[in-house]
């Protein structure tokens, strides 16, 4: 069912779920209340693992009681663990954070781009992919702009106003309107194993969910977490780590020509440029000790990250074959996770040791992914 409603409500829950405030400071919120780089990695790990546990799961519940109540559910849920989050205090508190973030994260695969997919007519997903995808990141520009002028070293107004920003796209989540017919879809036990099966036989795919999930983890990673310890190194303050952040954050607008830019140059040459500029951040991270550098590697990652998001959704919804298309989604996103959960690991571990193991380590596992994605294409091309 088509409805632009539905695509303007997405849009502000994106934009709303994008106000982070304690986003600048992220890490140095979690060491300020008792946890290290590993600790925090670990978290990151458990979180996949429980992600990877809950994805089949919530996608065949989302495609049998719909969309909307799925995201009314995970939006509400979402809401406690920024409440959980603002009173943290030590491991175990932010542990159950992310549990519950977990249990949101696999309950919104692919039933929000499913609600965007079938709300918008036929060429424009991509486009609509990439809105949504910036006014996210719109959100966490204002929310930037908000903690560096007003906000600064006060850390929990910072996890109040998130947890606000939280409550009212919780609220506007209850007026979508379904986009799925809900009767008689009971999914069967055969309808699951024949996802897995075609998934299975289709390992070439599973080669580029694994360049997805390395390309992902590397930005989600660095940009979150490992950029202000680099920061910090480099000997920048609270306030000018904030707005830097606002500043990688706004260059995470590139996203919205995505669409246009896969058009202009075809899908082979995006793909490649989009992981070989990933593997060139992380080089760069690798080998600087000064601010300004580093600040362009983090920008570089953050843009590319932002095009390659809306590409790779656009790629994964095409491929779905099955009517049960939250759950075949989740089956995708579940191969994201699990490797995803290794990788957290890793750069934690060589965080520990040195921040600039980590930064190599994410351009090596992006020079895979771009190898992969190469497989793959191929393969695709040779389909076609």
């Amino acid at each position: 069912m088509k409805s632009k409603k539905n695509i303007y409500l997405m849009y502000a829950i994106a934009l709303l779920q994008g106000m982070v405030f304690y986003g600048p400071i992220a890490t140095l919120y979690r060491q300020a209340n008792g946890l290290t780089v590993f600790h925090i990695t670990l978290i990151e790990s458990i979180s996949y693992l429980l992600c990877i546990l809950f994805e089949v799961p919530w996608g065949i519940i989302a495609d049998k009681i719909g969309y909307k109540k799925t995201m009314c559910f995970c939006c509400g849920l979402y809401l406690v663990s920024k409440i959980v989050f603002w009173r943290a205090d030590g491991f175990f508190d932010f542990l159950l954070e992310r549990i519950m973030l977990s249990v949101v994260i696999a309950g919104l695969s692919g039933v929000d781009t499913s609600i965007l997919y079938l709300s918008c007519n036929k060429g424009e997903s991509q486009k609509v992919f990439s809105v949504y995808n910036s006014l996210g990141l719109i959100g966490l520009l204002f929310a930037s702009f908000v903690f560096s002028a007003f906000i600064g070293r006060n850390y929990t107004a910072s996890a109040l106003l998130t947890v606000i920003s939280y409550g009212i796209a919780a609220v506007l989540s209850l007026f979508l309107d379904e986009v799925k017919s809900v009767d008689n879809q009971v999914m069967r036990f055969s309808d699951l194993r024949e996802v897995f099966a075609r998934i299975i036989k289709d390992r070439k795919f599973i080669l580029f969910l694994i360049s997805v999930a390395f390309l992902t983890q590397t930005h989600q990673t660095i940009t979150v977490f490992l950029n202000q310890i680099q920061y910090e190194n480099c000997g920048m303050s609270a306030s000018a780590i904030g707005y830097v952040y606002i500043v990688v954050t706004l260059a995470g607008l590139f996203g919205v020509f995505s669409a246009k830019l896969t058009r202009k140059f075809g899908e082979k040459r995006i793909g490649v440029t989009f992981q070989f500029v990933a593997i060139a951040s992380c080089v760069v991270l690798g080998l600087t000790y000064t601010a300004p550098i580093s600040v362009l590697g983090v920008l570089l990652l953050n843009v590319v990250n932002s095009l390659y998001q809306p590409y790779q959704m656009e790629l994964q919804n095409k491929h779905v074959m099955s009517v049960n298309r939250a759950t075949e989604l989740s089956v995708y996103a579940m191969v994201v996770n699990c490797v995803s959960a290794g990788t957290s690991v890793l750069f934690g571990s060589l965080a520990n040791i040195h921040i600039k193991l980590a930064f190599f380590f994410g351009a090596g596992i992006c020079f895979v992914g771009l190898l992969f994605f190469g497989v793959w294409y191929k393969f695709k091309k040779q389909k076609i």
